[in-house]
Order: structure tokens, then C-alpha cells, then sequence
């Protein structure tokens, strides 16, 4: 058990909380680390400037009756993971080499971005319905590793 796991796991929780997502829980939240110090973080939500799905009153998703796990390019949201590198990149903070935590399983699309990036962990809690993530994880030779909150440890995928 690594007891920094817990607590960068506690600080994307906290992430999530500022989300601007509409839908019930759909909080996420992304921490990435390197040496031991946050880099960067993320939330999902609507771009800069952009009225959020709250501001709209509804989530444009649940309108269309999209179901999780597929078409993400419907949706006003941005994911946790692509934030959190965005400020990465918009910052000029290298990640390379870095860890992300993040309360969900990433998709397929944040799963490509994360390995053009450099990151070479990846630490989740929940999963979410994207096989293809996890064999892109598989086939990237990225370590992806689920959170046991009990335990405080985690559990290679």
C-alpha cells in the first residue's frame, strides 16, 4: 500500500466536486503527479467561457439519450483527463513521466491523449464502459491500476 496513492485518489475527489456536468454522477475529477507533487488537475465540464450544462438546465446527453460509455464527442463537457492536460499544456508543465489519478476509468479518447503525453501510471476508483481503453493501456505498456479504498492500495487491471 502506498500511502501517496490514497491521498492524490483523495485530492481527485475533491477535484470532482468542482465539475460543472448536469448529470447525476458524473462528478470526475483527474490529479496529475510527478515526483511526488501535483502538476496539474482536472474536472469535467464546459470550455472557458462557455455556459455549463447547469447554466443550461440540462444535459444535452440525457436529451439525446446517449448512452454512457458511448459517442463522447456529444457532449458540452470537456473530460477530467483532457483538462488536466490542457493545463498541463497551457501552463508549459511537463508531465512526462507523471501519474495520473483520476476517479473514473479514462475512455478510449483521453486513454490516447494520456499516452501521447507521457504519463506512464494511471490510477482509477470506478470503472466506466470503455473496453477499448483498456486495451490501448495494454497495448501503450501503461500501468493501469484501480483504487481499493478500503485498502488504500491498488489492484493492477
Amino acid at each position: 500500500m502506498d500511502k501517496w496513492d490514497a491521498r492524490f485518489m483523495e485530492m481527485a475527489h475533491l477535484v470532482s466536486t468542482w465539475t460543472s456536468c448536469y448529470t447525476e454522477g458524473r462528478a470526475i475529477g483527474a490529479v496529475i503527479v510527478k515526483d511526488k507533487r501535483v502538476m496539474t488537475t482536472g474536472y469535467n465540464g464546459a470550455p472557458a467561457g462557455l455556459a455549463t450544462c447547469r447554466e443550461k438546465g440540462e444535459c444535452l446527453r440525457r436529451k439525446l439519450g446517449v448512452a454512457s460509455g458511448t459517442r463522447t464527442e456529444v457532449c458540452f463537457a470537456i473530460h477530467a483527463e483532457q483538462n488536466a492536460i490542457i493545463q498541463a499544456a497551457k501552463l508549459g508543465i511537463s508531465i512526462d513521466g507523471g501519474t495520473l489519478y483520476c476517479t473514473h476509468q479514462p475512455c478510449s479518447v483521453c486513454t490516447r491523449m494520456i499516452i501521447n503525453a507521457g504519463i506512464r501510471r494511471v490510477v482509477y476508483q470506478y470503472g466506466y464502459p470503455d473496453d477499448f481503453s483498456l486495451e490501448l493501456f495494454r497495448e501503450a505498456g501503461i500501468p493501469l491500476e484501480r483504487f481499493d479504498p478500503e485498502t488504500g492500495g491498488t489492484i493492477p487491471c
